[in-house]
């Protein structure tokens, strides 16, 4: 397994840049739109969904780093309150 994602980490430059924008915009966007989804819905867990399509959109778009860094320093700041509150 470990060697599949050596493969997959080595080779995903050499894709031409239309075709990674394509996957990256397709699975990153799906992880979102779970992730939304699951803030509504009990069953499915939103927020790791939500930061986990936001770091793979980030790997392509700008505007995606920018508001990864954002979702990061909310959850950041909530855990800091549920900690200050034991």
């Amino acid at each position: 397994m470990r060697t599949r994602w050596l493969w997959v980490k080595n080779n995903w430059k050499r894709l031409p840049h239309p075709l990674r924008w394509v996957i990256v915009a397709t699975v990153g966007g799906t992880l979102v739109g779970l992730g939304l989804l699951g803030l509504v819905l009990p069953v499915i867990p939103g927020i790791p969904l939500l930061i986990a399509g936001f770091a793979l959109l980030a790997t392509e778009f700008a505007w995606a780093e920018v508001l990864l860094n954002r979702t990061k320093n909310q959850v950041t700041k909530a855990v800091n309150k549920v900690r200050k509150k034991k």
